[in-house]
C-alpha cells in the first residue's frame, strides 16, 4: 500500500495510504491539542469547543452539517483526549470530496454566543452524566491524583464551574492559538486518488492562517505515589485506580510496555484476571499502558464489593510486585504479542482503522509506520526488554485512588486512607 505525504504552504500537512481494492476511505483532521494545552481558566475548553465544531459554519448550520454528512451515507464523529482532537468521516470513494468539504468546513465554525450558550448546557449536562458512572469518575480523579501539577492531570471535560465561567472569547481565543494550519493534520486511507485528494485539501485548508506551534510539560514523571479515597454512599461498589509510570509515546519501550500491561491485565487470560476474575472476588480487573508525548502511564484497576475491597486491593499488589520482582514469563509474553498482532492486523484492514492509525503514528513517532513495522516493533520484543521495562518504570510504585461506599480503606504497608 503506496505511502504518501503532502505539506500545504502554510504548514498543514496531508499523509495518506492508498489501497486501490479497499471499498472504502476513510480521512481524519488531527488536531494536536487536548486538554493538557488549557490553562486553569480555560478548563475543558478543547472538548467543548469539540461540540462547536458540529454548531455550524459561515457556509452551514447544525442541521446542515448531519444533513449532509448523513446524505453521502458518512460513518463521521469526532474525540477529544489530554493530547488530541480528532474530526473522521468514512465514506464510499466517490464521495470523498464531499466528506473533505463537510470536515474542512466545519474545522472553521461560527462559535456563534446563542450555539455557546445553549451548548454549554450540554456539555454540562454531560459532566454529571459522566460523574454518575463511577469508574469514570474514579479514573478521572486518580489521573488528577497520580499527576499531580503536571498537566497531563486536566480534566478533559472540565467541570460544572469551570463550563460556566468560560466565555465564547476565552474558546475563540484558544482556537486562534491551537487551530492553526501547522498544528493540524489530514490522514487518509482506503481506496483514494492522492493527486485529487491533496487537490481537494488544498483548495478548501490552502488559505487557513498559519501560526506558532508547540506544548509545554513534555516531562516525564512519576506520579505522586499518594493513596486517597472518596466516599460515595450511594455507589454499590468500590472502585478502585492504581497508575504507576511508563515509557512515553516515543521510547522505543512503548511495545514492550504495551505487552507488559497485556500480560498483567487483559480482560481474558492475564494475571488479574486470574487472580480476581476468574475466582470471583472481582467484577473486573485489568491493567493497560497509556502513552503521551514526554512521559507514559501503566493503568491498573478493578471493581468489586465494597466487604471484598481490602483483600482485592492487597491481592493486586501482590500480582504487582510479583511481575515487578520476577518478570512474566515466555508464555506470557508469547500470548500477550498474539493479542496484540492480531488487533494490529484486524485494525488495519479496515481503512477507518488504518486511518487512524496513520495519524497517531505521525503525530507520536514524526514519521510513517506501516503495518509490518508495527508487527516487527511487537515480535523483537524479548523478556530482556519486558525487564528494562519494569526496571525503569516500577509497576509497584503506585498513586492509588478509591472511589465507593467505604468509608476506610487500607493500603497493605500503610495505616489507611481516610
Amino acid at each position: 500500500m503506496p505511502f504518501h505525504r503532502h505539506t500545504l504552504s502554510n504548514g498543514l500537512q496531508i499523509i495518506g495510504e492508498s489501497s486501490p481494492s479497499a471499498r472504502s476511505a476513510a480521512l481524519g483532521f488531527f488536531v494536536r491539542t487536548g486538554s493538557r494545552d488549557e490553562t486553569v481558566e480555560e478548563c475543558g475548553v478543547t472538548h467543548f469547543l469539540e461540540h462547536m465544531v458540529f454548531k455550524g459554519t459561515p457556509r452551514r448550520t447544525a442541521f446542515d452539517v448531519n444533513r449532509d454528512f448523513d446524505a453521502i451515507g458518512a460513518d463521521y464523529n469526532a474525540f477529544t483526549s489530554e493530547e488530541t482532537t480528532v474530526f473522521h468521516a468514512a465514506v464510499l470513494p466517490e464521495y470523498l470530496p464531499q466528506a473533505v468539504d463537510l470536515l474542512a468546513d466545519i474545522m472553521r465554525p461560527s462559535l456563534r454566543q446563542e450555539d455557546f450558550e445553549m451548548e454549554k448546557q450540554v456539555i454540562i449536562e454531560e459532566i454529571g452524566m459522566y460523574e454518575d458512572q463511577p469508574m469514570w469518575s474514579a479514573y478521572d480523579r486518580a489521573k488528577r491524583l497520580y499527576f499531580a501539577d503536571h498537566n497531563l492531570g486536566n480534566s478533559i471535560l472540565g467541570t460544572p464551574q469551570s463550563i460556566t465561567d468560560l466565555t465564547r472569547d476565552q474558546m475563540h481565543a484558544y482556537f486562534q492559538r491551537r487551530y492553526v494550519a501547522p498544528n493540524l493534520l489530514v490522514a487518509v486511507a482506503g481506496n483514494i486518488d492522492w493527486p485529487a485528494f491533496v487537490a481537494l485539501v488544498e483548495k478548501q485548508c490552502g488559505q487557513w492562517e498559519s501560526g506558532p506551534i508547540g506544548r509545554d510539560g513534555l516531562v516525564e514523571t512519576n506520579g505522586s505515589c499518594r493513596f486517597e479515597l472518596l466516599t460515595k454512599e450511594k455507589v454499590a461498589q468500590e472502585h478502585v485506580i492504581l497508575i504507576s509510570s511508563g515509557p512515553p509515546a516515543d521510547s522505543p519501550l512503548r511495545h514492550a510496555a504495551d505487552l507488559l500491561g497485556m500480560a498483567v491485565g487483559d480482560d481474558s487470560g492475564s494475571r488479574l484476571y486470574w487472580a480476581l476474575v476468574d475466582p470471583g472476588l472481582a467484577d473486573s480487573a485489568d491493567c493497560s499502558f497509556h502513552e503521551y508525548e514526554g512521559t507514559g502511564a501503566f493503568y491498573t484497576s478493578f471493581s468489586c464489593q465494597p466487604e471484598q475491597s481490602e483483600e482485592d486491593l492487597e491481592l493486586v499488589l501482590d500480582v504487582l510486585r510479583d511481575v515487578q520482582d520476577n518478570g512474566i514469563s515466555e508464555e506470557e509474553l508469547n500470548q500477550a504479542r498474539n493479542k496484540v498482532l492480531s488487533r494490529v492486523v484486524r485494525g488495519s484492514e479496515r481503512p477507518k482503522g488504518r486511518m487512524m492509525a496513520l495519524g497517531m503514528n505521525w503525530i507520536y513517532q514524526h514519521g510513517y509506520r506501516s503495518v509490518d513495522d508495527d508487527l516487527r516493533a511487537y515480535e523483537t520484543v524479548t523478556l530482556e526488554t519486558i525487564d528494562e521495562v519494569l526496571e525503569r518504570y516500577p509497576l509497584d510504585r503506585a498513586t492509588t485512588f478509591a472511589l465507593g461506599p467505604l468509608a476506610k480503606l487500607s493500603l497493605p504497608g500503610s495505616n489507611g486512607a481516610k
